[in-house]
């Protein structure tokens, strides 16, 4: 590793060295063009290790001759405060992209391989408790993530389960507010029978303070297990999540976490609406399947409040779980690793979780997290965090930092609108220069990260990502500087369905926006019609209002809330069962479940004819080995083919056995959720990969502005009733 951090260091100084040599616009052409080509080369080749770095060193080369270029000649003369104070806001925008390049390149560069499975080599079995904090998420919910944790393959007497509910405390129950109590009564009541069924703990506390953070410290206090495993509400475990992470406690006394990527079941509202997620790799996979390794190289992989394994002995040496920020998992992090303690990240999908699925509560979730990030940088600001190590500092940085993006990307989108609207000229440059310094620095930054993310990350989805969440994220990470002890601790709504397709009740200045640069586009083409002789500069910033027209198309379909009846998705399986009906059993294999039904094929030709809202029992053997059990199920579709019919059966659980069974069929396999992301992780190229994003922006352009029209419709009709009855 030395020697590929020594032959990057030495390549990338003479690239520094050639970044200040005075040279004309056509050898600036030729070098960048000389670089794109050979790192195009290396690309093709599949080249690794070296060569990788290499191809990295020389793209930081053509970035940095870009930031050189971009700083001695491009900004407004100051005199001019009205170019020169928009300018100097793009250029701190662009030089923030920099730095996190930058934090990327130092973290990604040559992340860790993932770990060797575990399972197979553990020894020792220390006690554990599972902490399964809840608030306000549905009983059948509980159940099955309940059913899950205590379904793991573990010696029975070290295994401990608590149901910690937030929902029921003694607060809410007393609450002045009639509703408020019943419903926490009512809550409080029926959770402590499901726990008594599932053999796991019921513990709730007096009042509700510092949100998730408080309510995981009141777990420590009422708990004994050397180990503490944390599941949200909604991350259901698979069989070997123990035995595939307890075992690293043994090797190291000073390690404090073992944290597992979060893999979800259901798409995110982007995914969905835009009908991606089987095909195209999920948000949340660059960063548990890049980062997190690179974080994990630098011994500051960290937690993320669900799906990992803490020591309590490191936990109660900082008297718990930290929660001054809305964001207790990084800061938690934060604080044991300024303390000498270790982490390690296993990348293998362990848990299964449910998304937020309308784009409203996604926009919540990520609100939560960019102000807690904010949070910890005000509070904790980890450059200056003693006893980390400088890569810990910079790795700390960079998931801070990141949260900043609302900030530049909302400059990106003003930035070509100040030239073409108001004729400001925030970037004094020629049409030649932008091709030469500006298009290369683009073309070398998209390759970068292709190299840094290939099949984690398609082109151009980031700064869709990044698009749709600045809109309404802008004000919250203000709002949060301004002043960082305003926000709270907010649920995350999940397990939603959307019965009927509509726009967002957020989308509305997506479409404002789409507006104005639609007619950015006419004045482009008007003013090159009229002043010919700064045609080539408006044609390059006209290019950009383009792109980012481009990013916003896209967004209009990704407001655009496609119709669901459920929100979780069907796991593809392949498991032989028998279905029994009318006293009948018979033949059959189930082919896909979730977490609310079942589809199987019956292949006996002797099936009595049945009808929809038919009884029946699925009878199967549980991953555990146990002999086969039975689990009830109501038919809610019929079709035949042949000599095979197929039944979606909807699951009627009617105590905790039936829960462990469906927790069974749903999650016990952890290999599903590995060989599911492998399936759809393929790198499409830079080109491909954007004629591909061009094409999803066209349809998803036109799909936006029909959901507008259709729900302008009813509008325009109820203002034509109203006339009429005034009339």
């Amino acid at each position: 590793m030395i020697r590929n951090v020594l032959i990057w260091g030495v390549v990338s100084l003479c690239g520094i060295v050639m970044i200040t040599l005075p040279v004309n616009l056509q050898t600036q052409l030729i070098a960048s063009t000389a670089v794109v080509t050979f790192m195009a080369i290396i690309k093709l080749l599949k080249g690794q290790g070296t060569w990788r770095l290499i191809a990295l060193a020389l793209g930081t080369s053509i970035v940095l001759r870009y930031v050189y270029w971009r700083t001695t000649n491009t900004l407004p003369p100051v005199n001019e405060p009205g170019n020169f104070i928009p300018g100097l806001l793009l250029y701190l925008a662009e030089m923030y992209n920099v730095a996190m390049l930058a934090l990327s390149l130092f973290i990604v560069a040559m992340p860790l391989p993932p770990r060797p499975a575990r399972a197979a080599k553990q020894q020792h079995f220390p006690h554990v408790d599972v902490f399964v904090p809840s608030y306000n998420e549905d009983t059948n919910l509980l159940a099955n993530t309940l059913a899950s944790a205590k379904a793991m393959d573990y010696p029975a007497d070290k295994l401990r389960v608590w149901l910690l509910d937030d929902g029921g405390t003694l607060q809410k129950r007393n609450s002045t507010k009639l509703l408020e109590s019943q419903t926490a009564v009512a809550r409080h009541a029926e959770l402590k029978q499901l726990c008594e069924e599932l053999d796991v703990e019921y513990l709730t506390r007096d009042r509700n303070e510092h949100a998730k953070a408080g309510n995981l410290n009141n777990g420590l206090k009422h708990s004994s297990g050397e180990l503490i495993a944390v599941f949200d509400a909604d991350h259901a475990p698979a069989r070997d999540f123990l035995l595939e992470t307890v075992g690293y406690f043994e090797d190291d006394d000073k390690l404090f976490l073992v944290q597992t990527p979060h893999f979800f079941i259901n798409p995110d509202p982007l995914e969905r609406n835009l009908q991606t997620f089987d095909s195209m790799p999920s948000e949340n996979e660059m960063f548990y399947g890049i980062i997190q390794r690179g974080l994990d190289k630098w011994n500051a992989a960290f937690f993320c409040g669900s799906a990992a394994v803490l020591s309590r002995a490191a936990l109660e040496s900082q008297n718990g779980f930290s929660g001054i920020s809305i964001t207790e998992d990084c800061e938690t992090a934060l604080a044991l690793h300024s303390s000498g303690w270790n982490s390690i990240y296993v990348d293998k999908p362990l848990i299964a979780g449910l998304q937020p699925a309308t784009f409203a509560s996604f926009i919540g979730q990520r609100s939560r997290w960019a102000q807690g990030m904010m949070q910890i940088l005000r509070f904790r600001f980890p450059f200056f965090k003693r006893g980390l190590t400088l890569p810990q500092r910079l790795c700390y940085m960079s998931s801070t930092l990141f949260w900043l993006f609302p900030f530049a990307r909302t400059i990106f989108l003003l930035a070509p609108l100040c030239y073409l609207f108001f004729d400001l000229e925030i970037f004094t440059a020629s049409g030649g220069e932008f091709l030469a310094y500006t298009f290369a620095y683009m073309l070398v930054n998209l390759m970068m990260q292709n190299y840094l993310y290939g099949s984690f990350r398609w082109p151009w989805i980031s700064e869709l990502y990044e698009y749709v969440q600045t809109v309404h994220l802008l004000p919250a990470v203000i709002s949060v500087i301004i002043n960082p002890r305003k926000p709270t601790f907010k649920v995350t709504a999940k397990d939603e369905s959307i019965s009927v397709s509509r726009l967002s009740e957020i989308s509305r200045p997506f479409f404002l926006i789409f507006a104005v640069q639609v007619i950015a586009v006419a004045v482009t083409i008007y003013r090159i019609y009229t002043e010919p002789y700064k045609a080539d500069v408006t044609l390059v910033v006209g290019g950009w209002n383009v792109i980012n027209l481009i990013l916003s198309g896209c967004a209009l379909g990704v407001v655009s809330e496609r119709g669901e009846r459920a929100s979780s998705r069907r796991v593809r399986v392949n498991r032989r069962c028998e279905f029994g009906v009318n006293g009948k059993w018979h033949s059959a294999s189930i082919e896909n479940v979730s977490v609310h039904g079942a589809r199987l094929h019956v292949f006996n030709k002797q099936l009595d004819p049945m009808v929809v809202s038919a009884e029946g029992v699925i009878r199967f053997q549980p991953y555990s080995g146990a002999a086969e059990e039975t689990l009830p199920v109501i038919v809610r579709n019929i079709q035949r083919t042949g000599e095979i019919t197929a039944l979606g059966c909807q699951y009627i659980p009617k105590g905790a056995a039936d829960h462990r069974l469906i927790a069974d069929l749903v999650f016990a396999n952890s290999d599903q959720w590995t060989q599911f992301q492998q399936g759809r992780r393929r790198n499409p190229g830079i080109i491909r990969g954007t004629i591909w994003f061009v094409g999803l922006s066209l349809y998803q352009t036109s799909r936006g502005l029909l959901y507008l029209f259709r729900g302008m419709r009813p509008e325009r009709e109820a203002q034509q009733q109203g006339s009429k009855a005034n009339g």
